[in-house]
């Protein structure tokens, strides 16, 4: 008589039966999934002998049970991806592992064409000024308090104008008195030379070049009929009845003792120290 077969673990008779054999051990499926199954890492569930079982890792599945993470598109026979210990399929990991646009917050995926600033990243057409809302793109732009300006919003809402002709200051310029000039808007009055980085003076809020200041504006010494410019040897003026002196010519025409600062007496249309004067 031959020898009974019998499951190892309940000793039921095996015969006629599904069984599974297990390390040199025959069991009966119920004993299996007792003694054997793995458990499922979605449902938690035995899986069983009669069950197809998907493995990852150190994970097991039941095939109808590993699933993208997101979408539950089943995954047994088509390619994967594991991110952050979660199971996605290949739509759903670009998705989530894409950067996304700070501007429509859709993921930026391979091909498409974008702009990075300061770590965050916008598709490029959706990195726009935040005035005039036109793309940016790749051009030049500003960025003021955690927005985005194009060139010619930039200009208009922020650079400074031009106290002449009140144009914005793209570039260079000068300061006069806190005021803000193009270079070619600062010039003499007279003859429209440019003054930046040249002497010059102000009469009435007029500008001048020192030499249009000289032959137009200043006022001309009565001795040696030179221009009193204040530039130079004798800044200091004399003036006495509509006549004007370099500090240095207003001097005794007599004995020539300088009388700046001094007593004098003015006879005839000429200057005199009081000796001098006593005796004409």
């Amino acid at each position: 008589m031959s020898e009974k077969f019998l499951c190892h673990y309940c000793q039921n008779s095996l015969q006629g039966k599904k069984y599974v054999e297990k390390d040199g051990q025959c069991c009966c499926l119920s004993c299996f999934d007792k003694h054997w199954a793995n458990t499922c890492e979605e449902c938690r569930q035995p899986i069983s002998a009669d069950s197809k079982e998907v493995h990852y890792k150190s994970g097991y599945w039941h095939n109808t049970c590993f699933c993208c993470y997101k979408c539950r598109q089943p995954l047994a026979t088509e390619t994967f991806v594991s991110w952050e210990n979660k199971i996605l399929c290949n739509k759903c990991a670009i998705q989530d592992t894409a950067p996304k646009c700070q501007g429509c917050l859709n993921s930026i995926v391979a091909g498409d064409q974008n702009v990075e600033y300061n770590n965050t990243i916008w598709h490029k057409n959706c990195f726009i000024c935040s005035n005039c809302k036109q793309v940016i793109g790749t051009q030049s732009f500003f960025p003021k308090d955690d927005k985005f300006y194009c060139v010619t919003c930039h200009e208009n809402m922020f650079a400074k104008r031009c106290t002449k002709c009140n144009k914005p200051i793209k570039t260079g310029g000068i300061s006069y008195q806190d005021q803000p000039w193009h270079s070619e808007c600062f010039v003499c009055c007279n003859c429209s030379k440019e003054l930046s980085g040249q002497r010059f003076t102000v009469v009435d809020n007029q500008y001048y070049c020192v030499d249009c200041y000289k032959n137009v504006v200043a006022k001309k010494c009565t001795e040696c009929r030179n221009a009193i410019t204040g530039f130079g040897k004798g800044t200091n003026m004399v003036a006495h009845e509509e006549h004007y002196w370099h500090d240095y010519c207003f001097n005794c025409k007599n004995c020539s003792v300088n009388l700046a600062n001094k007593h004098f007496v003015y006879l005839g249309e000429q200057v005199f120290c009081p000796d001098c004067a006593k005796k004409k």
